[in-house]
């Protein structure tokens, strides 16, 4: 088992997650962060720092597209470590749905 970030966490990108990963496994885009599959030791303490309720476990019903995404972009994406703030627009996008075909972005983030 291992983690996935979902598409509630695109153009909301909250980083509470990454301050409490013991193995800095996130990566970020643009307007989302994913989780390194191969990098993450399922410890969990990610899940309930999210605001936006964007990690799950990947045996949940319905995660492969996102565990696919994630470990996509995890080897592209540069490493996140510490907590910023989220994105302008994180309150109102918290809970859109179809946020992926709408508004996802390939584009890198900044990084540590």
């Amino acid at each position: 088992m291992t983690y996935v970030v979902i598409d509630n966490c695109i153009r909301c990108k909250y980083t509470d997650c990454v301050e409490v990963c013991p193995v800095d496994c996130f990566y970020e885009g643009e307007n989302m962060l994913v989780i390194h599959p191969d990098e993450c030791i399922d410890c969990g303490v990610c899940e309930p720092e999210c605001p936006a309720d964007a990690i799950r476990p990947d045996t949940e019903p319905g995660m492969d597209k996102w565990l696919q995404i994630n470990t996509e972009y995890a080897e592209k994406w540069p490493n996140i470590t510490v907590k910023r703030e989220p994105l302008p627009e994180s309150k109102e996008m918290d809970g859109v749905e179809n946020k992926y075909e709408q508004f996802f972005s390939a584009n890198p983030g900044e990084g540590d």
